[in-house]
């Protein structure tokens, strides 16, 4: 998604995330699109895209999309979803510093992407990027972990995934697998960096487990920081909200949801 890799979780990402409703997601989406945008674009870049949860939603809905993740890992398990569809082009590229062949109607950046950046300045670098390639008054749509979600809900607290992998689902060549997952955080208020410290265990063939580890980390951005790095980047703020209902956010938002547009 963001700068970091992905090689331990890339084939389980989408189960730790399973409680994200996408189809909600490409309605708010497209319901944004038609309150602040004259028509529909054709052209949209789904940044960080991670697996294409959300890339291959909006291409099923008739967008040509772009696809731009940081990981080879999760853009492998991306193309092997779409199943080498035309209309979707990935490219593997730093979010801070893509490029592209032209502009873009629209843009999107799903699930905390934008918390991935931990350096000063490589939020505003972002934005400043996003807006060279958006079209005059294309819209950016992205959202970010609140400051309440990193001391409340991840804070210094534990979590544990168990599940079953299922590959080629529904065919003769059916596998299925365990996979358990220990989530361990640890939120630091002064520097507002948080740490997450994943063990993962696959089952193989035999019965027996492997175990991989993995270790990521989230920046907690108060909101006159996000506001600040629009401004810079001349993204006009045009909505922030709290959910896919366009509700207005309160203290204790775990997400908030952004619109802006790109003034040129």
């Amino acid at each position: 998604m963001g700068c970091q890799g992905y090689e331990a979780i890339a084939k389980v990402y989408d189960k730790l995330n399973a409680d994200v409703n996408y189809g909600a997601w490409a309605d708010f989406v497209e319901q944004c699109f038609e309150k602040f945008l004259p028509q529909k674009p054709e052209l949209v870049l789904d940044l960080a895209c991670g697996t294409g949860s959300m890339t291959i939603p909006l291409a099923n809905r008739g967008y040509d999309m772009i696809g731009v993740d940081g990981s080879a890992e999760m853009l492998a398990e991306a193309f092997a979803r779409a199943e080498g569809r035309s209309d979707i082009l990935w490219l593997l590229q730093d979010m801070r510093s893509f490029e592209l062949y032209g502009t873009v109607g629209a843009v999107t950046c799903c699930l905390d992407s934008l918390n991935y950046l931990l350096d000063d300045g490589d939020l505003q670098k972002c934005f400043a990027t996003v807006h060279n390639y958006l079209d005059p008054n294309g819209l950016f749509l992205f959202d970010m972990n609140t400051p309440y979600k990193f001391r409340h809900t991840y804070g210094d607290n534990a979590y544990v995934l168990e599940d079953e992998l299922v590959w080629d689902e529904g065919t003769e060549s059916e596998e299925r697998a365990a996979v358990f997952c220990g989530w361990q955080n640890h939120f630091d208020p002064d520097t507002g960096l948080c740490d997450f410290y994943l063990s993962l265990f696959l089952e193989q063939e035999n019965g027996s487990y492997r175990r991989e580890d993995e270790h990521q980390r989230e920046r907690c951005y108060e909101m006159e920081k996000i506001r600040s790095a629009l401004d810079a980047a001349h993204l006009e703020l045009v909505g922030v909200w709290s959910d896919f209902s366009f509700t207005e956010p309160d203290e204790k938002t775990e997400r908030w949801y952004f619109c802006a547009r790109a003034k040129k």
